[in-house]
């Protein structure tokens, strides 16, 4: 199961690599996590020009993605989506391996093992 982003996603990170003046073709979308927040996890997103050779490589509507082995486990599936309204604006990462959610969205109980 891949990691996946809305088309909204995609624009929202083809915007941000245009604004900072990097190359969709040398920059990878990192998806991680990391132990922490209200949840257990938090979600970590970066932009890197290196994906490892034991990273999950992926592409979704023309944006390269990259997501360590250990992470994966927990966001195999997951779809990246961006919301841009008048109180709430930002990524928003549908997991379904997430138990529970916290209600920022920015961590999760993993369900994954």
């Amino acid at each position: 199961m891949a990691i996946e982003l809305t088309e909204r996603a995609a624009q929202e990170i083809k915007r941000i690599l245009a604004q900072r003046d990097l190359s969709a073709d040398a920059t990878y979308l990192r998806f991680g996590v990391k132990g922490g927040g209200c949840g257990g996890f938090t979600y970590l997103l970066d932009l890197t020009d290196t994906g490892g050779e034991h990273d999950e490589h992926f592409v979704s509507h023309g944006v390269r993605l990259v997501c360590d082995a250990e992470s994966y486990r927990c966001l195999r599936g997951t779809t990246l989506d961006f919301r841009d309204e008048v109180v709430n604006r930002g990524f928003v990462f549908n997991n379904p391996n997430a138990t529970n959610s916290c209600s920022c969205g920015s961590s999760f109980s993993p369900g994954c093992d």
